[in-house]
């Protein structure tokens, strides 16, 4: 009987039961389970942390009958079922502190219907560990415990710190307990999106203060770790032996889909090896680590590509988190810098609250990954790990960043990289000029990044091939955009004048790098309007002269 694919399935004994195809992962899983008692895995939403946690809570409860034929089979003996405690924090919305305590309540009272309750035990960590010694002693097993998405609430949370610090604060006392109840605890997995990880000032204080209350009222309060007691948590995420835990390899493509790459090639008219590349283009590129052993699938995007036999963004289809959005705007990002940034392991793997450096987030959230690393100064680089993943995420930005509305339509697009292309200087600046106009769109952050950021996500989201501050002799190139055919070089003021812009391309001889590409190069400087939040005049030159 054909399998089917598992679209929509998370759970380990339902993929099983219900006939569809499974990626056999369960040597890590054995692997993982022996090795450790305590993990951490970080990975993207919808890459199969899910259905690594359903896995992990049939393998420890002992169901032998789940795991016929896959590779765990020839390696454990014994099948133990232990207790399992299985916490998913990913289907609450967290809008108030109330919600995570009802949430957090609600998995404590299905697990206490079986191993009851203590009066003493007042606090929900106070249950919580109660009902993990409870639980060993009366089914004779130390537990095992799995938190889904465990930083879902401090994430909805983003840009409102009194709920992120009532979330952490709660979740910092729950997730304790696992540190204090360590002789009950057989095994701990914690899944998510971020590590949210260092201490972080909340509050500075200058001047004298007149009594104990109000000095300590006023003394700078530490924000401790969530993770802050589990000095014991093991940190695979960047690990290269479970880099491949979740997600797709491809030789895993090769060796489980060959009847569905067949149909999608035929269905899009190209070989098999041609359908491949395209599926490499679109959704493979996901690197864990510094070695970049291996790239990593998206699960889901794959899965949607050969149920639909077409290529599209389906990733992003399911929502893309606005947390991200907050973040950019909030720190006055240049999104151009988003592929030119050289990080720390430690920046990668930890989320400080208060920090003032979005990148870790998006990192951790799939939207970057790493493309090479610098051995001598210990510097992760990071680019977009596909097409989908770039393309997505600029379309993303366009409602944010950008006055394009709905009257931006199709034909003014076709026609903007049209004019584009062609090297029609005043067709194009006039359109892009309308785009402005026809808008009430508010400026916000930094006036002079909020225009350039503007135009690079448009021109982005056209396909261009665009740069932003590129240093040059003299300073930095507000923005290059190159075409087949020609070379742009832009410069934008603020209040000005176009011809100050323009005439400050030619004193700093932007153009130069440029003189032997034989393409005509063609200068243009922009002035933007405060007031009128639009591009109030232009002036352009071309370079036709190549030495």
């Amino acid at each position: 009987m054909k399998k089917e694919l598992p679209i929509g399935v998370q759970t380990f004994e339902k993929i099983i039961k219900g006939n569809y195809k499974y990626v056999d992962k369960t040597a890590l899983v054995y692997k993982m389970a022996h090795e450790y008692s305590y993990v951490f895995l970080s990975r993207p939403r919808r890459f199969g942390k899910s259905l690594l946690m359903s896995t992990l809570e049939a393998y420890f409860g002992g169901r032998k009958d789940l795991f016929e034929g896959l590779k765990i089979m020839e390696l454990e003996q014994e099948w133990t079922k232990y207790p399992v405690f299985h916490l998913d924090l990913n289907a609450n919305k967290y809008e108030t502190p109330e919600s995570l305590v009802e949430e957090l309540n609600q998995f404590l009272v299905s697990h206490e219907k079986k191993y009851g309750t203590d009066s003493t035990e007042k606090s929900l960590a106070m249950r919580f560990s109660g009902l993990i010694q409870r639980a060993a002693e009366q089914e004779g097993h130390p537990v095992v415990i799995l938190v889904d998405e465990y930083d879902k609430p401090m994430l909805n949370a983003i840009g409102n710190p009194q709920l992120q610090e009532a979330f952490r604060s709660e979740l910092k006392a729950f997730y304790s307990v696992l540190k204090s109840q360590d002789r009950y605890i057989k095994f701990a997995f914690l899944t998510g999106v971020t590590k949210f990880g260092k201490a972080a000032i909340e509050r500075e204080q200058s001047g004298a203060c007149s009594n104990y209350a109000e000095c300590e009222q006023a003394r700078p309060k530490v924000k401790i770790s969530v993770f802050s007691d589990l000095n014991h948590l093991a940190d695979i995420s960047m690990s290269e032996d479970f880099e491949t835990i979740c997600g797709f390899t491809e030789q895993e493509i090769r060796g489980n889909f060959n009847d569905e790459m067949a149909a999608l090639a035929h269905k899009n008219d190209v070989s098999i090896e041609e359908a491949y590349s395209q599926l490499r283009e679109n959704y493979d590129g996901y690197h864990f680590n510094r070695f970049q052993t291996e790239g990593m699938y998206n699960p889901f995007s794959v899965l949607f590509t050969f149920k639909n036999l077409r290529f599209n963004d389906y990733w992003f289809e399911t929502g893309t988190p606005t947390y991200l959005v907050t973040l950019l705007r909030n720190f006055n990002y240049q999104l151009d810098e988003l592929t030119q940034e050289q990080v720390t392991a430690d920046v990668l793997n930890s989320i400080d609250p208060s920090s003032q450096n979005p990148i870790p987030v998006i990192y951790q959230s799939g939207y970057l990954t790493i493309s090479g690393y610098d051995e001598e100064f210990e510097l992760y680089s990071l680019d977009f790990p596909n097409r989908e993943v770039e393309r997505g995420f600029t379309r993303f930005l366009i409602p944010y960043y950008t006055p394009m509305t709905e009257n931006n339509g199709p034909a003014t697009i076709t026609q903007l990289v049209r004019d584009i292309r062609s090297g029609n200087v005043e067709a194009f600046m006039q359109r892009l000029q309308a785009i402005f106009a026809d808008t009430d769109y508010r400026i916000v952050g930094k006036r002079e990044l909020y225009f350039q950021n503007a135009v690079t996500v448009i021109f982005k989201m056209l396909g261009f091939n665009v740069q932003t501050e590129r240093p040059a002799n003299g300073g930095r190139m507000d923005m290059i955009l190159q075409t087949g055919s020609y070379i742009y070089i832009i410069e934008f003021k603020i209040d000005k004048s176009a011809q100050e812009a323009l005439q400050q391309i030619k004193e700093k001889g932007y153009h130069l790098p440029f003189t032997t590409d034989p393409r005509p190069t063609i200068l243009i400087g922009v002035n933007f309007s405060s007031e009128t939040r639009g591009i109030s005049e232009w002036i352009w030159k071309n370079e036709m002269t190549k030495s």
